[in-house]
């Protein structure tokens, strides 16, 4: 990777960051603008004296609105255990997205008091083809942290917070997630877990039912109805900044420590 890619890939993280914090306008410093022009084409620039370079500039950030709470949802778990659960799941036809899935992707793990229930935000495309958790670059990547953490994958409990694929791995709408929430209720109160990780800004909205910014949330606790809950960075958003990974294993430590509990020496 040549240093104009690092540039650009670091700049883009940086302006997916401070968008999700609110902040509206960007000023970029000329040195910065010549320096993501292709090299072969860009002639060589004069640098002005360090104490003459302006500063880049950042708007305030705009305050983050509380969301609305959700609407009731029209539909009606009848299902005592996960197994009915997952069956009305599949022949469910509450939303439109319905129309566009191919299988539905309920919870799958240790159905008994798991120490970590991991809520991610909807399937995705591999996800939505075998009907599976942990089918996609992403989901592989989740397994590998999971493993670091000493546990396995049948040790602990995943959902989603909708249990149908979006067109095209859009954001799920409101109503979409309110329609689910029966579903994704059921199933935390079946499964009883000791604490909540909730993967990405998606799933701790729909969870906290209130807007976040996750570059500033991660990493401090919440609760979902009296269950400790911590807030993280998505496994798929780390396959893009990478450089992240260090702050989810920092929010995957504090988890350990509040189950009393330290990851396995690595051999």
């Amino acid at each position: 990777m040549t240093q104009r890619d690092k540039l650009i890939n670091d700049l883009q993280a940086f302006l997916e960051y401070k968008k999700e914090e609110g902040f509206q306008t960007l000023e970029i410093s000329p040195e910065t603008l010549v320096a993501l022009k292709p090299t072969a084409s860009a002639p060589a620039q004069k640098t002005m004296p360090t104490a003459q370079k302006p500063v880049p500039k950042l708007a305030r950030p705009m305050p983050v609105a509380a969301a609305p709470k959700p609407p009731k949802s029209a539909v009606q778990v009848t299902g005592k255990t996960l197994d009915e659960i997952a069956g009305q799941i599949r022949t469910c036809a509450a939303c439109p997205l319905h129309t566009s899935r191919q299988n539905t992707v309920p919870g799958e793990g240790n159905p008994n008091q798991p120490d970590i229930l991991f809520v991610s935000d909807f399937p995705g495309v591999e996800e939505d083809e075998q009907g599976r958790f942990y089918t996609s670059e992403a989901g592989q990547l989740l397994e590998k942290m999971i493993v670091a953490m000493g546990y396995k994958r049948d040790t602990i409990f995943i959902l989603n917070l909708v249990q149908c694929r979006p067109p095209n791995n859009r954001v799920p709408l409101p109503e979409e997630v309110s329609t689910c929430n029966p579903y994704l209720k059921a199933q935390i109160a079946l499964v009883q877990p000791k604490l909540i990780v909730a993967l990405g800004k998606t799933a701790v909205e729909g969870l906290l039912h209130e807007k976040v910014a996750i570059t500033r949330l991660r990493g401090t606790w919440k609760t979902y109805e009296g269950i400790d809950l911590m807030p993280t960075f998505h496994p798929g958003y780390l396959l893009k900044v990478p450089a992240k990974k260090r702050e989810v294993w920092a929010d995957l430590q504090a988890v350990l420590a509040k189950l009393g509990k330290t990851h396995p020496a690595k051999k």
